[in-house]
Parts: C-alpha cells; structure tokens; sequence
C-alpha cells in the first residue's frame, strides 16, 4: 500500500539477441478471454432467497473448511505433474528432482505445498504482480526453456492478492483464471485498458464506451439499486463498480459477477488453477489508524471469515448479506445471494481509494459529475463510510467471548493493507494450510522513491509474536534499515532458511522467497494513485515485473532458477528426512538472510535499472490526483511513524 506492445522499443535493452527475442515472444500471448459466471439474479442488487434445506452457517476457523478440504485433494494431484517438469528443468545438480517427486506422489503431505502472495500498491502492483505471474505461468509463450520459472503457477496451490495485488487475482478469476499475455492482448478494450483513468470510464478501441457523465450515471445507478433493496452503501460501492469496468468487462462493467462464482467455473472445478484469495482488514468507522493486532479477514470462492481468534470464524461467502445471528439464520428469515459482488470484493480489498472518491467533489473533475454524486457522498460521508460496509455483519452474536464486533449490527472492513501487512501472508501463514514455500511479490511504496524495503514482512513478522497470532509462526525479519542497507531489497531474499529452528515449536513456518519490485527495464515505481497508464508502460511494467522473479531470465545470477528449485525443495526435504544437495546448500548461502544487522539510517534508494532503461514515454497521467496523493503520502507518513 504504502504504497504499460512494446514493438519499437526493444532495440534499448543492453542485452543478447537471444534474450531480446525472449522478451518479445513473451508479449505475443494472444487469446480470446471468456468471463466467469454472471450467476446474481439482479445485477449488483443482492438478492432475498429462500434458504437451502442445509441453511448457511457460521463454522469455527478451527480446521479448513469442507469444501476446501475437498479441492485440496484434487488440486495437490494436480501439481504434481508440473511440479516435476519445473525442478527437472531446474538444474539441481547431483539430485534427481523428478524421481523424488514420484517417489512421494502417493503422500501429499511430503509433497511441497506452495503459496504465492502479490502486494498492494495500485496499478503498480497490478501490473509488476502480472510480471511475475506471467513469469510463473506455464501458458506463457517459451516459457518452459533453460533460465524460465514457467510452471510454478501450475505447481502452486494459493494464491493471495491484497489492494492493487488483489485486482490481478480477482481480474485473472473473473476472466477463467485466463492468461496475463491474454489479458495484455485482448484488443477489444474489454478489460486491462487503463489508458482511461477509472475515474474517466473505459474505452474499446480509442473510442470511449460512453462519456464521463454517462459513465458516473451507470455507477450511481448500479449501487442504487442496492440502496433500494434496503442495504447500506458505502464508498466501496462507488468504487468496486468502477474498478469493474477496468477489470472484468468495459460495456457493463459485469454487475452480475459474483466473487464466489468463481467455485462455478471449470478451472476451479476441476483444480487446475490455484486457490485464490484476498485480503482484507476490519476497522470501526472512525478509526483512523490501523493497529497491526487489527482482525484479518479473508475472501475466498468459499468463504469470508478470519482465522483471527477476535472473530474464529467463516461463513459462505455466497451467503454474505444474509441475517446471521449467533452464527445461523433466524427461522423465518430468508437468505441472501448476490452481495458478493466481484468487484466490490475487490474493492474490500482496496478501499484506500475510498478516500480519494471522497474527495472527488474538490478536484477538477466538471461540475455536472461533483453535482451527480455530490449527494451519495454527502449521506455516506456524514456517517464517515470511507469502509466497505458488510451489514448485516455475519458474526453477530457469534464468539461472543472474543469477537469485538459481536455485538455491532455492522461489520465494517478496508484495505487490506492499512495495519502495515501490504502483502497477503496472513491467510498462507495459517497452520492448517501447511504451506512451505511464499512467493511474496512486493510492490509497496516504502520509500520515498516508491521502492519496498519489506516493511510489510516486518509487520508480519511482529504481528505473529502477538497474542492474535493464532499460533502462527513468521521466520525472523530485520528491520528496515537493515533491508536496505544489505541491499536485500535490490534482489530475492530468502527468509527462514533453517528448518531446524522452529522444530521446538507445533509447526514450521513457510520459507518466505521474497521478490521486492527493482528496475530491470524501467523504472517501475509510478506512484500508487496513477490513475491511467498507456498500454507501452504497462507492457513495461509486466516486462519488468517478468526480470524481477527471474532475475532476467538467470542472467542477472545463473544460479537463481536453480535456487528457486531448491527453496521450493526446503520443507520437503526437511520432512522427508533427505540430504540437502550441495548446490543447494550453495543457494542458501547466497541467498538467505544470514542474520546480519545494520540499523544505522540508510542513503536514499534510488536504484537503476539493471538490464538497461527500456525508451518509454508518456506513461500515465496522475494530473486529477496529485494534490490528494501528495496528502495521502503525508497522511502515511504519520500512520508508518506510529
């Protein structure tokens, strides 16, 4: 939080022909993308149901859920196969990858679980998050040759997104966990234009859809509708609706899409995607400052809950909307379907842009468009709604013990990175999960340049030695300044190398692979609240996005796709009780945190691009924003210095 063809430009990259024409093929993914499920009965309105004969409940967060339990065995089958392709490929020397993984095919629980998380920083952290996807993805075009990580998508089993991380999930979900390359390529204009700033609406083919004040009506009228049905609005309706139009589909902006019609489509049916998840925090309204020990909620295609022992609980996600009290529906009552609305999730997730709608009426947007919304933002701002508004809150009267909104009738959440937690681990850190090995992409703005220094894995990490912590367990992290004094920030680091470290304690924690956003090919640090970016600078940004998790394809260190092998190994070979191989206790050399601590205040960061500065320009406007955004940046300034 704290917080884009590329077909003339290419020739500037000081690099070898071969890795030239690497790159461009990389961008030559061409498919047509078809939508999830349009399942709400009435558009964005949620809808009054009878209930199914089995009512919705509330079930403890005690172990996973059912369904959940149930994909799992499926999924974990399914990675088996890529994962053996991927570290055959991988070079490990001395160590037959392959073989170990068909050695232990018939037990899941030796198997290597792995968890990808992908941060928030706006469009930012969309489109270097698209990097690394695309770097990971399999589907991608030559991307299963020497130096290339294509394929640990397809071995993964989790994938979080968080804020602008969040919109690259839930867009990639709502599309049929189609293809980053797809996405980029989709000339229609349908989705990933951001040439319009979402504060403009889209465009299909250099023509706008509809003009601004069109455009403003159709949103208004949208959440309207769900006003009139009797359900509180609040900022994140506004903007989840916009968000919509960038992210799912241009024309409509796909009202009638539902976060848990993703548990409908057939990648997810037939687990040959990952477990999407995104990220969420609860706040009271008018609260301004975030505390780490906030409750951390969670929305995945079967549930919304927090394994938090301050709520302990989930229900179907489905179901949101619906009356819960003390964890069932009262007789009577009828269920709700519909709430869940796709890109009001996503815009959960990321309402730290609710303040800037808030301010909308002082920018230079015209006067017809202040007049239009003026009024939604007056009655929702009296009552400071700058949340997303799930009432009637699901955990009413239920734990009443510990939940501290057991006894509101509301339950109000926002960006999920607003206690400092700007990558998603929360839910992959969760024992029951037992994952192994995160992959935490960050594109946090930490620095004054908008580069990350991984305070969120430190916050993290001093949230899971806290009484909230759920018997989590976080691998130790230094402070800021020793991130950047190190230069840990400048390339992946691994933390938690040593299994035999936690062995004293219920479980391992994962081995955190974390990749902070640098420059390879441009300067991919734009300022969280750019609101519009041209195709050639988001193209940039994904190419980049594609170096860091590579490493520029293993040329920046040829070690690195090996390395990846072996972190992804770790846990595995710790639990089965397998020598470590020598190249990788190389790797763990190189690239493990080796508990060195150098807190003495850093020199500005201001790194370079590494492979050489790709010519682009023009590459996004902030001019509606940069006034706020200046006074976001002081208002965090405030929030990091608490």
């Amino acid at each position: 939080m704290r917080f884009a063809l590329l077909a003339t430009v290419l020739s500037t990259i000081a690099a070898n022909a071969e890795a030239d024409d690497a790159r461009l093929d990389s961008l030559k993914v061409v498919s047509n993308v078809a939508r999830a499920l349009p399942n709400s009965p009435d558009g964005y309105t949620p809808s009054k149901v009878t209930c199914p004969k089995n009512a919705p409940s509330v079930r403890s967060a005690g172990s996973l859920s059912r369904n959940e339990t149930a994909w799992l065995e499926k999924r974990r089958n399914n990675t088996i196969a890529p994962m053996q392709t991927l570290l055959a490929r991988l070079n490990i020397t001395d160590f037959n990858a392959s073989q170990y993984i068909e050695n232990h095919s018939n037990n899941a629980s030796a198997l290597p679980n792995i968890g990808i998380a992908v941060s928030g920083g706006g469009w930012r952290a969309l489109t270097n998050g698209a990097g690394a996807i695309k770097a990971f993805d399999s589907r991608t075009q030559n991307n299963t040759g020497p130096g290339k990580l294509g394929g640990l998508l397809q071995s993964a089993t989790y994938l979080a997104g968080l804020s602008g991380g969040g919109w690259l999930v839930g867009s990639l979900f709502m599309n049929n966990f189609t293809t980053v390359g797809a996405l980029q390529a989709d000339t229609s204009g349908s989705v990933w234009e951001f040439g319009n700033s979402v504060l403009e609406g889209p465009d299909t083919g250099g023509v706008q859809i509809f003009d601004t004040a069109e455009y403003y009506t159709h949103l208004v009228s949208d959440i309207d509708g769900k006003s009139d049905a009797g359900f509180d609005l609040s900022i994140t309706d506004l903007w989840g609706r916009a968000l919509s139009y960038q992210l799912i589909n241009a024309t409509d902006g796909g009202p009638a899409y539902t976060f848990s019609s993703i548990a409908l489509t057939n990648p997810f049916l037939d687990a040959t995607s990952p477990f999407p998840i995104l990220v969420a925090d609860g706040r009271s309204p008018g609260e301004v400052l975030i505390p780490g020990n906030t409750t951390v909620f969670e929305f995945n295609a079967f549930e919304m809950g927090s394994w938090d022992p301050t709520t302990y609980g989930f229900v179907p996600t489905q179901y949101l909307g619906t009356n819960f009290t003390a964890g069932s529906v009262p007789s009577g009552d009828k269920c709700v379907i519909g709430f869940d609305n796709a890109g009001y999730v996503m815009g959960t997730s990321s309402s730290l842009f609710n303040e800037f709608l808030l301010e909308l009426n002082e920018t230079d947007l015209p006067d017809t468009l202040q007049g239009l919304i003026g009024n939604l933002l007056a009655d929702i701002g009296e009552d400071n709604n700058d949340i997303a508004d799930y009432t009637p809150n699901p955990f009413y009267h239920y734990n009443l013990e510990e939940n501290l909104s057991a006894n509101s009738t509301r339950l109000t959440l926002v960006d999920g990175g607003e206690d400092l937690q700007n990558i998603p681990l929360h839910p992959l850190i969760q024992p029951n999960r037992n994952i192994d090995v995160i992959f935490a992409v960050d594109s946090s703005a930490d620095t004054t340049y908008n580069w990350p220094n991984a305070t969120a894995l430190v916050a993290s990490y001093e949230r899971a030695q806290s009484s909230i912590s759920n018997n989590t367990l976080f691998p130790s992290i230094p402070d800021q300044n020793t991130i950047v004094n190190l230069g840990l920030n400048t390339h992946p680091t691994f933390f938690g190398c040593n299994a035999s470290n936690f062995t004293e304690g219920s479980h391992i924690p994962p081995l955190i692979v974390y990749i902070p956003n640098s420059p390879y090919v441009t300067y991919s640090n734009e300022s969280t609240f750019t609101f519009s970016t041209n195709d050639s600078y988001r193209d940039a940004i994904i190419l980049n996005g594609m170096d860091v998790a590579t490493m520029g394809n293993g040329t920046v260190d040829t070690t690195w796709p090996t390395c990846v092998g072996c972190a992804i190994l770790s846990r595995s070979l710790h639990r089965t009780g397998t020598d470590v191989p020598e190249v990788c206790t190389q790797c763990f050399d190189t690239f493990c945190w080796n508990g060195t601590v150098d807190s003495s205040t850093p020199k500005a960061y201001e790194p370079k691009p590494i492979l050489g500065e790709l010519n682009i320009s023009n590459k996004g406007s902030t001019k509606l924003v940069n006034r706020w955004a200046a006074a976001a940046a002081a208002a965090m300034a405030v929030v990091t210095s608490v």
